[in-house]
C-alpha cells in the first residue's frame, strides 16, 4: 500500500468559470491559472503522484507549457492515472476536502464525485469529497481564493 498526499491552491479572479471536480459551479468568479484551474483535482493529482513516487503536476504538466493553457484538469487526471496504471497500482480508496468560503458546494459535491470515480474507474464506497469554510478566516475565508486537500490510498495489482 501507498499513500499520498496532495493539496493545491488558487486566487478568485472575475471572467473565469469556476470549476471544481471537473464540474462547473455557478459563482461571479472563477480560479485562475495556467489550465483551468480546478484546485481540488489539482490537490487530488499531486496526491497521486507523491504516492507513486512519481513527483508533482508542476513537474509533469508546467504551467509554462502552452500545450496545458486551459486545459481540463479531468484530462490532465486521466494521464495520472495511465501513468499509475502503467506502475501497476490501482486507486483503493481517496479523500478530499474543498476549502472555500463560497459558494456553497454540497449541492454540485454528487457531481465532482461521479466525474472522478468515472475517471479513475472506482467504486462510489471509496470515493469521499467534503467540502469546508474557514469562518472568515485566512485568505479562503475572505474569499481570496479557494484550496484542496487530498489523500490517497494506493495498492499493487495483479490485474493492472
Amino acid at each position: 500500500m501507498r499513500i499520498g498526499y496532495g493539496y493545491d491552491v488558487h486566487r478568485l479572479c472575475p471572467g473565469r468559470p469556476l470549476i471544481l471536480g471537473g464540474v462547473e459551479v455557478p459563482f461571479e468568479k472563477g480560479l485562475d491559472g495556467h489550465s483551468d484551474a480546478d484546485v481540488l483535482i489539482h490537490a487530488l493529482m499531486d496526491a497521486l503522484l507523491g504516492a507513486a513516487a512519481l513527483g508533482d503536476i508542476g513537474g509533469i504538466f508546467p504551467d509554462s507549457d502552452p500545450q496545458y493553457k486551459g486545459i481540463s484538469s479531468l484530462e490532465l487526471l486521466s494521464r495520472v492515472y495511465i501513468r499509475i496504471s502503467e506502475l501497476g497500482l490501482k486507486v483503493w480508496n481517496l479523500d478530499c476536502t474543498i476549502v472555500a468560503q463560497a459558494p456553497i458546494l454540497s449541492p454540485h459535491i454528487p457531481d465532482m464525485k461521479e466525474k472522478i470515480m468515472e475517471v479513475l474507474h472506482m467504486p462510489a464506497d471509496r470515493v469521499n469529497i467534503k467540502a469546508t469554510t474557514e469562518e472568515r478566516l485566512g485568505f479562503t475565508g475572505a474569499g481570496e481564493g479557494m484550496a484542496a486537500h487530498a489523500v490517497v490510498l494506493l495498492h499493487e495489482s495483479s490485474d493492472g
